[in-house]
């Protein structure tokens, strides 16, 4: 149902079923199509008042039809994401679209959101199916086992999957050494068995500094 036109431009053949994507990303269609607004993005009225708490912004639209749709936001870098039956966590302005199999909501992710301006919570897709996440650059798919923990630059985060732990811990960014640090800097270990995805470069926010 998903495949890639290049690396930017998502290509989702359908034939009556329904997709969701990020609102203003579809870019052409062929085929019948219709559109529809979806409010906050998570599943029900519960995800629409949890997304309203806590800032986390994700507008999404459904699209339902028979045909190929095009998806694309910023010349970004698209990647696709098969799940089976688990959870995929991911930054809401990285997550371009998932089909109909998959649900979406939020989780608690603790200082790191709120660091960068993005409530306390993260989006969850999980089900069976296909999603796609977008990066500033290609992305870098890490694997953590037992033996090897990971820690990652908040700002380099895009999502992750798979039995892991997150916890937040001191530390020394580049921007530290050049001296444009804005605060105590910080980032994120990932501990236990999954993978962790991360973009090369840093988002336009205060990111590790709190």
């Amino acid at each position: 149902m998903f495949r890639l036109q290049g690396s930017k431009v998502l290509a989702v053949d359908m034939t009556g079923d329904a997709v969701k994507a990020k609102n203003g990303s579809m870019v052409a269609y062929d085929g019948q199509m219709a559109f529809k607004k979806l409010s906050g993005g998570g599943e029900g009225v519960r995800g629409m008042v949890t997304r309203r708490i806590t800032g986390e912004q994700m507008t999404l639209m459904e699209v339902k039809g028979q045909g190929t749709c095009w998806f694309a936001d910023r010349a970004s870098e698209i990647n696709l994401v098969n799940l089976q039956g688990d959870k995929l966590f991911v930054e809401s302005s990285n997550l371009l679209a998932t089909d109909s199999g998959l649900r979406t909501g939020t989780s608690f992710t603790g200082l790191r959101g709120a660091s960068q301006g993005n409530g306390l919570f993260t989006t969850t897709v999980e089900g069976r199916g296909q999603a796609a996440i977008m990066s500033d650059g290609p992305a870098v798919i890490l694997r953590v086992s037992s033996q090897y923990p990971l820690t990652v630059d908040p700002g380099a985060y895009i999502a992750h999957q798979g039995d892991l732990r997150q916890s937040f811990q001191s530390g020394v960014t580049f921007r530290t050494f050049m001296g444009e640090g804005g605060g105590e800097a910080f980032q994120i270990r990932f501990e236990g068995d999954g993978v962790v995805y991360v973009q090369p470069s840093e988002r336009n926010s205060i990111a590790g500094d709190v």
